[in-house]
């Protein structure tokens, strides 16, 4: 997406902004908040709650998101709340099934046929997240599938 699309995007949507920067600099500006938001985390001087709001904040204004950025901000959360919630639930979900053992039979047997050779049990994890993936939600792939073989890796 180009400064002239975010630009056409803005003033579709109405939003007060200060500036437009151009495409490198976007670019830029979009690598240095990760490098930020990651040194700031891993070096911990700020929680990841607190770094997921005050870092993109202050990237957006450096960008030119200016008073718009308020109602930027109320626009995503509208679009990302049915995703969120569906989430949460999915996890949920699967928390629970593998609290009462759903995926046990499955884990035992990739278990008992892997034994202890370091490429089958590549292959098992492969396996088992191909498996798990067929509801096509990634993060409940991760949760079983580590839950799974984190004692094999072990």
């Amino acid at each position: 997406m180009s400064a002239t699309d975010i630009l056409v995007l803005a003033e579709e949507a109405s939003y007060e902004l200060s500036h437009t920067p151009s495409d490198g600099i976007l670019v830029g500006l979009g690598f240095a908040m990760i490098l930020t938001f990651m040194a700031l985390i891993m070096t911990g001087r700020m929680t990841p709650m607190l770094a997921l709001i005050l870092v993109p904040t202050v990237f957006g204004l450096i960008g030119g998101a200016g008073l718009g950025l308020g109602d930027m901000v109320i626009d995503a959360v509208k679009d990302m709340a049915p995703t969120a919630a569906l989430l949460m639930f999915a996890i949920m979900y699967f928390g629970i099934m593998i609290d009462v053992g759903l995926f046990d039979p499955l884990i035992r047997v990739i278990t008992r046929v892997l034994g202890n050779d370091p490429a089958k049990i590549v292959l098992g994890t492969a396996v088992l997240a191909g498996v798990v993936s067929l509801d096509g939600d990634g993060s409940t792939t991760y949760i079983i599938t580590t839950s799974a073989m984190l004692p094999l890796y072990l």
